[in-house]
């Protein structure tokens, strides 16, 4: 597969089968991931692997806490506070046409609130992966865990595989952190549901829109070509 089938082929999958990925596979999907740049080659992020009875475990604890409505302090807003257009708008046009492949209305709150759960279930996925920094790295190192989680998930696409980045994980870091034990000056980032895709799911129909090249890309040359 080329670079750019794998870019376009990839996208959020939010529902798999229970087909099992071999452990092994995705122990070198992370490896060759870590070919990914870093500024000064820090190399910050730290990753862990969950699936089988682990997975089993912790997808049975989640299903408890919700179910509870249990919560925790979240490690760092997903969102800016007063998010401003056009981003605002986007991310509601994304979230109308998921709910609208589920045939889940505007005022169905309680649906919508059964659908958002899937995060936690990691929509059927059978592993997963965890990504964490240590807490006195900055935005730059931030920028450096992007670039290694989009290497690793262009190189599922080339495997076959999909997947779903999730920072949704942000909400339960101590779940988390006493699930991998980890350390005290580690920060929890998000999560990557990984498998192979459903591909009746209605959720996996969904494509979503990319904002014209106008509105974001800007050209300062001399000449032409």
């Amino acid at each position: 597969m080329q670079v750019a089938e794998a870019v376009a082929a990839r996208r959020s999958v939010r529902g798999f089968v229970d087909t099992p990925v071999a452990v092994d596979m995705l122990r070198e999907l992370a490896r060759a991931a870590a070919r990914a740049p870093s500024g000064g080659n820090l190399q910050p992020w730290h990753v862990h692997i969950v699936a089988g009875g682990a997975m089993v475990r912790l997808k049975a604890a989640m299903a408890g806490k919700l179910l509870r409505g249990d919560v925790e302090i979240a490690e760092y807003a997903v969102y800016p506070d007063g998010l401003g257009e056009p981003y605002s708008a986007r991310r509601s046009d994304v979230g109308e046409a998921l709910y609208a492949r589920l045939g889940i209305p505007r005022a169905d709150r309680q649906a919508r609130r059964r659908w958002f759960a899937e995060n936690f279930r990691f929509f059927g996925a059978p592993a997963a992966y965890f990504c964490s920094v240590d807490r006195g790295m900055g935005p730059p190192q931030w920028s450096d865990l992007g670039m290694y989680l989009q290497t690793l998930m262009l190189l599922a696409v080339d495997a076959g595989l999909a997947t779903c980045p999730q920072e949704c994980w942000a909400l339960y870091p101590d779940t988390i952190g006493r699930l991998l034990e980890l350390p005290e000056g580690r920060m929890l980032f998000c999560g990557v549901a990984i498998g192979v895709e459903d591909t009746q799911a209605p959720a996996n129909a969904l494509r979503s829109e990319r904002a014209p090249v106008e509105e974001w890309l800007s050209v300062v040359a001399d000449g032409e070509g």
